[in-house]
């Protein structure tokens, strides 16, 4: 396992990109970082981190050969790979809340944020850039936050759980069957068949049920009137 550690950095998904254009690296080759400055989640947000407290780290998944209409897929994939790591450190209460984030109860604990190189319409290599909140006990006004610590009252270790998900991430882009992947990663799916309350784009409210999401990746809701297909920036769920 070919995994790289840096005291601290600007970003791991820079930085893994940068050195995969120069030296020959393994599958599944690993950049970790006890810190990050300009660490970046979905929606252009800031990802905060304390140092030497959590897992930060970006993995390399080369020789892909999908088409680059099915780049959902490898997030589903990769948000597996996180949920099943957590299970395995026996996280209570595990939900992907969509696209990629992984919820302990209503408390978001792990996000992702996947770069992808393509050539010709086929996706050719992934940089998988996932932050885990581990050790840390303090997140200054961010309410919904919290760790593996806060949660289990137990203090872990961080290279051990980045060896489990370079694992699980091996175990789900080796697993070749998309429609049981789409279908598990619906299944964990936060608030599936519940009534939810969401803002559109216009921030007006309305209420509707998860059913799933589309091939493309976007989120299916039950209206009143029809099941609603929306991308990311165009719907957020109130909870």
């Amino acid at each position: 396992m070919q995994i790289i550690k840096l005291s601290a950095i600007d970003s791991t998904n820079r930085y893994l990109h940068d050195l995969a254009q120069n030296v020959s690296l393994e599958d599944y080759a690993a950049v970790m970082a006890q810190y990050q400055t300009e660490g970046r989640g979905q929606r252009g947000a800031k990802w905060n981190s304390e140092r030497d407290k959590n897992l930060i780290i970006s993995v390399l998944k080369t020789n892909i050969k999908s088409s680059i209409q099915n780049q959902f897929y490898l997030n589903m994939r990769v948000s597996l790979a996180v949920f099943k790591t957590l299970k395995g450190f026996n996280l209570p209460k595990l939900t992907v809340k969509w696209p990629n984030d992984i919820l302990s109860g209503h408390k978001k604990i792990s996000g992702v944020l996947m770069e992808l190189s393509t050539q010709n319409n086929t996706i050719r290599q992934a940089i998988i850039g996932v932050g885990l909140n581990v050790n840390q006990t303090h997140f200054e006004d961010l309410p919904r936050a919290s760790s593996m610590k806060l949660l289990l009252g137990t203090t872990f270790e961080v290279e051990a759980i980045a060896q489990a998900l370079i694992e699980n991430i091996r175990f789900y882009f080796e697993h070749d069957d998309d429609s049981s992947i789409k279908k598990r990663y619906e299944q964990l799916l936060f608030k599936r068949g519940k009534p939810s309350t969401f803002l559109d784009q216009n921030d007006e409210k309305f209420t509707g049920i998860i059913t799933g999401v589309s091939d493309d990746g976007r989120l299916a809701v039950q209206t009143e009137d029809s099941v609603r297909l929306f991308d990311l920036k165009t719907i957020r769920m109130l909870y």
